[in-house]
């Protein structure tokens, strides 16, 4: 077997696709050197690096090819499709023999190898540390020249990074002549083929707002992306949906939709320690302040990780639910001071971005100034921490009361709108949560 790796040869404002490009490669070496193909796999890396090129996918050829007929066929690839003269796009290449056994589902590994002797470990835990950390050049250089393997570097190199519980995604593209224009793609179509496979396809609309969530906006090659569970299933909704005509489709596996970025905060420390920008985390504690929606229509709201130290001490973590979330904001502004919550998202400048939130406890109460039991009339204050006098009869009470408070928001998981979510992030449909799960559809 031999794996074949690319990665950041696409541009933000230029478009491409490296997913285009790894089916070109998949396509040449079985039309030119007769080689097998097993499998295409696209792998999202960190989605909070600020070098990435868009959605920070890296792509592996599973083939059975001669390595250095498959590093040639690359090579050409590369140079003829990438797009190099974007400053922001560092095209890798890395070819390694090996058997690697993709794990099932569910598993969080990314590779692990048939025979200990075929993927060294430390190429392993290089793979599984993209996911969710901050990786160099240099650190990728060194294990390819430890492992022997063939690899190629345009510019900067940084591609060679991403050369790397699975999900599959059916990719289908546009002829050549009409990349660049107004994609035509039958929305009713969409709509039935979205509602005849879910929940096992997922994310191909948003059935709130209409979008076509699995049709690109940004320039480039694909006409849509249809991820699920199954593979079969991905190719039979692709093929419902009525559009412009299709030069090929590829079918990937992935870990998109697996929450596969997210890691736990340190759990036995009452505070948020390591918590650091530019990486994507589950954190749990109460809700410190009132919701606040901010110009631009974005709502923010404090995180205590403790509030009963001896000494008062309190340390707080920011989220923030942006207004791209859309509706979303609407459960982040239902929360209220004292409810216990697990937020999930990415870390930048102190922020966390919210992507999901699990309800643990509802606080049901709030305190408000006593009713006369006599007269039925509100007290008023009797002066600094003397209680309350009922003006009309003289009724005392000692403070403010507790009342029952009506809640919008139940105990368990709330998300995003699929329009916002990210590739990486697992959608709540896809079950196997800790808590009863609202998902958006």
């Amino acid at each position: 077997m031999t794996v074949i790796g690319v990665d950041d040869t696409d541009s933000r404002e230029r478009g491409m696709c490296t997913t285009y490009l790894a089916a070109r490669i998949a396509e040449r070496l079985r039309e030119e050197s007769a080689a097998a193909v097993e499998r295409l796999l696209l792998v999202r890396l960190n989605p909070a690096v600020e070098h990435k090129t868009r959605g920070n996918a890296a792509l592996a050829i599973h083939t059975d090819a001669d390595p250095e007929d498959a590093f040639e066929i690359a090579r050409e690839e590369i140079d003829a499709v990438a797009e190099t003269d974007d400053p922001r796009t560092n095209p890798g290449l890395v070819v390694a023999p090996g058997d690697p056994e993709v794990v099932p589902p569910g598993d969080t590994e990314v590779i692990a190898p048939t025979d200990p002797e075929a993927v060294p470990e430390s190429v392993a835990d290089f793979a599984r540390e993209a996911v969710r950390d901050h990786l160099s050049v240099a650190e990728a250089d060194a294990r390819i020249a430890d492992a022997g393997y063939l690899s190629a570097g345009w510019k900067r190199g940084r591609g060679k990074i991403g050369a790397p519980d699975w999900t599959y995604e059916c990719i289908s593209y546009r002829e050549s002549e009409r990349v660049g224009t107004p994609r035509e793609v039958d929305a009713e179509s969409v709509f039935a083929a979205a509602n005849a496979a879910y929940p096992e396809v997922w994310d191909t609309v948003d059935r709130e707002t209409g979008e076509l969530v699995c049709v690109p906006h940004t320039p480039g090659p694909i006409l849509h992306g249809i991820r699920g569970d199954s593979a079969d299933c991905v190719r039979r909704v692709a093929r419902m949906i009525e559009s412009e005509p299709v030069e090929r489709r590829a079918v990937f596996v992935t870990n998109q939709g697996t929450d596969a970025h997210l890691q736990d905060a340190d759990r036995q420390d009452p505070t948020f320690p390591g918590v650091e920008d530019g990486r994507s985390y589950r954190v749990s504690g109460a809700v410190a302040t009132a919701p606040e929606t901010r110009r631009g229509g974005h709502v923010f709201v404090g995180l205590a990780a403790r509030t009963d130290g001896e000494d008062g001490a309190r340390d707080e973590l920011q989220c923030a639910a942006f207004e791209p979330t859309k509706r979303f904001r609407d459960r982040v502004r239902d929360l209220r001071p004292g409810d216990r919550i697990t937020a999930c998202g990415e870390v930048s400048e102190g922020t966390l971005k919210l992507e999901k939130f699990a309800v643990r406890e509802l606080n049901r109460t709030e305190l408000v100034t006593p009713d006369c039991p006599d007269c039925d009339r509100s007290m008023k204050s009797a002066g600094a921490g003397q209680g309350y006098r009922c003006r009309d009869c003289g009724t005392t009470a000692d403070g403010k009361v507790e009342r029952e408070v009506e809640r919008e928001l139940e105990v368990g998981w709330y998300e995003v709108p699929p329009e916002a979510r990210r590739h990486i992030a697992k959608p709540l449909v896809r079950g196997e949560f800790d808590a009863p799960i609202h998902p958006e559809k």
